[in-house]
């Protein structure tokens, strides 16, 4: 059916949509897919890569267990990274000028240092810091720990990422507080809203689809950032252990391509969890795509699609019921 509309009385012809083409994007992607294609076929034949020893150690205990060991360096150094970056965050948006300082201070130090330097010094704290003495200042103390006894190198890992990863999460978590509009505060405070009600039924909720995306990346950065904690030293987690294996058979390559897949297999999950939770904060804003429903009532009703002129008077007649004559 030819696109009509009825301007000023007369029907005219619309315009009528040619797709176009595109020769050079088609071709382009053909010569992607054959690149593709030409290094997987080569990586295939490759000795280098050693398949049959990916495939060996792929799910040898030792690799799974450093896995896991991993996963938990990432847990637990993001939940508390989290915990004290909201509290950061806070902080820094507190009008006493000592609390905000003292938070720009540490956001300056461990922004401004480098991760592995940190891991490096938090190996060596049991160096500056023979015991852990609990006490009054000045006194004898109450108990003391030795320092190397109290703190293994796994909670020193834990201690040293997560204190890291604390001050990227801070301005994370800020910028997010800073993205609700003032108004929205007002509001709750004119409801009659303590200032921990604002915040956990108002401001928060609101702040999680700008927190969300970024928040993500740091997890999945911080499941990477795990392969520095040999300078501790720390020998477990699954890029220094598949090193060490590597060490004793002489596959280096294959014992790469085996941690690569454990960090891509972990990295899945975690984008996918992302994905979700950006879509479930997300809901209700952002662009909508065109409402096809409202399109197709819009065709059905007058029986063509309508096409609009510029500067000339435009109008939608109903469709004609050829049993009662023409309106």
């Amino acid at each position: 059916m030819t696109d009509t509309a009825a301007t000023g009385g007369k029907t005219e012809p619309g315009i009528k949509a040619i797709r176009l083409h595109h020769p050079w994007r088609n071709t382009f992607a053909v010569v992607l897919l054959l690149i593709v294609a030409l290094f997987v076929a080569d990586a295939a034949m490759r000795p280098a890569y050693d398949w049959p020893a990916v495939g060996k150690f792929l799910f040898d205990q030792r690799i799974s267990q450093a896995a896991f060991i991993t996963l938990q360096l990432t847990v637990y150094s993001m939940i508390i990274a989290i915990i004290l970056g909201v509290t950061l965050a806070i902080m820094r948006l507190s009008p006493n000028p000592v609390v905000n300082s003292i938070a720009w201070v540490y956001l300056w130090v461990f922004r401004g240092t480098p991760v592995y330097v940190q891991l490096v010094f938090w190996g060596l704290i049991g160096t500056i810091y023979q015991s852990i003495d609990i006490g009054l200042p000045f006194t004898e103390p109450w108990v003391s720990f030795p320092t190397r006894v109290a703190l293994s190198a796994f909670i020193l890992a834990i201690v040293g990422l997560a204190l890291n990863e604390a001050a990227y999460m801070a301005e994370i978590v800020r910028a997010g507080l800073l993205s609700v509009d003032s108004g929205q505060e007002e509001a709750a405070t004119a409801l009659g809203m303590s200032w921990f009600q604002t915040m956990v039924r108002v401001i928060v909720p609101q702040s999680m689809r700008v927190i969300i995306p970024p928040a993500g990346n740091e997890v999945i950065s911080m499941l990477k950032t795990t392969s520095l904690v040999t300078a501790i030293p720390f020998t477990l987690e699954l890029y220094t252990r598949s090193r060490d294996i590597a060490a004793v058979t002489f596959d280096t390559v294959p014992m790469l391509i085996v941690a690569s897949i454990w960090y891509l297999f972990f990295t899945s999950i975690l984008m996918v969890g992302q994905y979700f939770l950006e879509k479930r904060f997300a809901r209700g804003i952002g662009d909508r795509r065109p409402d096809k429903k409202a399109d197709d009532a819009t065709a059905a009703m007058t029986g063509v699609t309508p096409v609009i002129r510029s500067g000339q008077p435009t109008v939608v007649l109903p469709p004609t019921d050829p049993n009662q004559g023409e309106r």
